[in-house]
């Protein structure tokens, strides 16, 4: 473990071999208001609340009632000291944590940013909110998830900052889910449906002989985010201007923007008297804004989703652990309250994956755009790779569904491996990364420690139960 030697520079931590020293700068003060910079949380959520907010946890719900929904704030509540950790790097030195891990092995960025990638080359989020508005308007969901990818594409590269598209996009987002709850909540939800509400906690349980051990363990790992995109908070936070990311620039459309060059390195801040009191006005802000959007709504949403399906459909036979389960669950709102309220339901469920489409493209793009310029092409214009890189995604998206009516099974099992994977690496890296390099006053306490030791253990045992499931589906084809 380095120490800070007194006299010495907070800047001689970091290892340089790979890439050079940080500058040294003074940490800006957080604004006076700071509601004003409330949104990285916000993006967390929305892009996080997807199929499995949508379609896991009701699904679990519909087949056992409410006693696993404890799983998905123990699981959330994870994933917060897992962001908070990659904030810390970033609210100290503007560097992205991919950056972080790269200084120790050049190539760690580009292990996460490939995995992240083969994560989501299946358009996944695309074809599930197609097929939710063919619930609506008809169709074929393949040609509809094609013109979603071209939108998304055309989303991302158009906007003039694409973090303030992205943002407004999931606030909206979350606004629509609010309404949603707020219209079941009169129309459908009925007094015994709240009272089961306590079932989360009276009655908890894990439900493996009724579900299977992996799906619920892979419930509860990836509530809200998962995989790449909890690596993609630095860049968000950085946008957003979040402590030392005050320096680094956003990225532009270079269509309608004004591209600026990113630095390859970072900056951070000597411990002095100011800096520490600004640390931690900072440092309590930040996890603040992660527990009130992040873990409140991702939380509320999957409690909510859960309650209306246990309201509408519990005890069905014969339920689908898929999309089409959204369809039963629609048509069930329909008989009760009216066909209006059905299509309302299908149509915020399809906003809200398309706008997790839009999210993923961006965190994958992000990441993949940050690793190519710090590490192999460091004259490049970021806006640029990002651009390249969404509309690589896209085409890849694209030609995966037209000349694949199904899901191919290696991208099924390449992803359903790979989120844990990543997570269960990344967790470790974490605690070498903040208790190495930043100097002593700002490093994470033994609790945060902990918390990642146990995200370790989490993920550790989610990877093995996953490649134990899925790479025989490799040899069987099935």
């Amino acid at each position: 473990m380095a120490h800070h030697k007194p006299g010495a520079s907070a800047a001689d931590l970091f290892p340089t071999h790979v890439l050079g020293r940080p500058e040294v700068r003074e940490l800006p003060a957080p604004p006076a208001d700071t509601a004003k910079i409330i949104g990285p949380g916000i993006i967390a959520a929305g892009v996080g609340l997807a199929s499995g907010e949508f379609v896991l946890y009701p699904y679990i719900a519909s087949q056992v009632g409410l006693v696993f929904v404890w799983a998905a704030l123990l699981g959330v509540m994870t994933q917060f000291f897992l962001n908070m950790e990659i904030e810390r790097y970033t609210l100290a030195t503007g560097e992205t944590v991919l950056t972080g891990f790269s200084r120790f092995w050049r190539h760690w960025g580009l292990v996460f940013a490939v995995m992240t990638y083969f994560a989501n080359l299946w358009p996944g989020w695309a074809t599930s909110s197609a097929t939710m508005l063919t619930y609506i308007v008809g169709g074929d969901p393949k040609w509809i998830a094609v013109g979603m990818l071209i939108t998304i594409g055309l989303i991302l590269t158009l906007a003039p900052v694409v973090y303030v598209m992205l943002e407004r996009m999931q606030m909206v987002k979350v606004a629509a889910v609010g309404l949603l709850i707020i219209v079941a909540g009169i129309f459908v939800i009925t007094a015994d449906d709240w009272a089961a509400l306590p079932q989360i906690v009276t009655e908890a349980r894990i439900p493996a002989q009724e579900l299977g051990f992996a799906v619920l363990l892979g419930a509860l790992a990836f509530a809200g985010a998962g995989g790449g995109q909890n690596l993609c908070q630095s860049n968000w936070i950085r946008d957003k201007g979040f402590g030392m990311g005050k320096y680094v620039p956003h990225i532009k459309s270079p269509i309608t923007g004004e591209p600026e060059a990113t630095p390859s390195t970072g900056y951070v801040f000597e411990p002095t008297t100011e800096n520490l009191a600004r640390w931690q006005r900072w440092w309590r802000f930040a996890n603040v804004e992660q527990l009130s959007t992040f873990v409140l709504i991702t939380f509320v949403t999957i409690t909510f989703t859960s309650l209306l399906a246990y309201a509408t459909v519990y005890g069905q036979a014969g339920l689908a652990n898929s999309i089409g389960f959204v369809l039963n669950e629609g048509q069930v709102l329909q008989e009760r309250v009216g066909s209006w309220f059905g299509y309302l339901f299908w149509f915020i469920g399809a906003f809200s994956l398309f706008a997790a489409a839009t999210g993923i493209v961006d965190y994958t793009s992000r990441l993949a755009a940050d690793v190519l310029r710090t590490s192999y092409m460091k004259r490049a214009n970021e806006s640029r790779l990002y651009f390249f890189l969404v509309w690589g995604l896209v085409l890849i998206g694209i030609l995966v569904l037209v000349f694949g009516a199904a899901q191919p099974l290696v991208l099924l099992v390449i992803s359903a491996c790979v989120g844990g994977l990543m997570m269960f690496i990344y967790s470790a890296l974490l605690i070498i990364l903040n208790r190495r390099v930043l100097v002593p006053a700002i490093r994470p306490g033994i609790g945060r420690v902990a918390a990642l030791a146990w995200a370790f253990v989490l993920f550790g045992i989610l990877s093995i139960l996953t490649l134990v499931q899925q790479i025989p589906k490799l040899w069987t084809g099935s």
